[in-house]
């Protein structure tokens, strides 16, 4: 085996377009017909976090029921996380107006 040097990426000290931090959904379990009353909860999504820098592409592999639907629709905020923070160009997408939601929607490509 030789040592050889491997030049870093182009965009290995690029900001991360992307960044995922600490992502959790939790989804209550409640049971009672008229007084609904929360028993538990479902961790879909515990504890998630990544980076992507401009070019990069992540694909998320698991079993079904997994939760990686749920971090894809927490990403595009189409569900607000239980908790963690979604920060994409600089921007926490929990406070866009909807407008910027719209923009983010349309240069983030999920599919499910």
């Amino acid at each position: 085996m030789t040592d050889q040097n491997v030049p870093a990426p182009d965009n290995a000290e690029a900001e991360p377009l992307l960044r995922v931090e600490g992502l959790k959904m939790h989804f209550p379990v409640t049971e009672g017909m008229f007084m609904r009353r929360t028993v538990g909860h479902v961790k879909a999504v515990d504890g998630v976090s990544f980076t992507l820098t401009q070019g990069e592409t992540l694909g998320l592999v698991g079993e079904s029921g997994c939760g990686k639907t749920t971090v894809g629709r927490c990403i595009l905020r189409l569900e607000d996380p239980t908790a963690g923070k979604v920060i994409y160009d600089g921007n926490d997408v929990a406070h866009l107006k909807m407008g910027d939601m719209s923009k983010l929607r349309q240069d983030v490509q999920v599919i499910f």
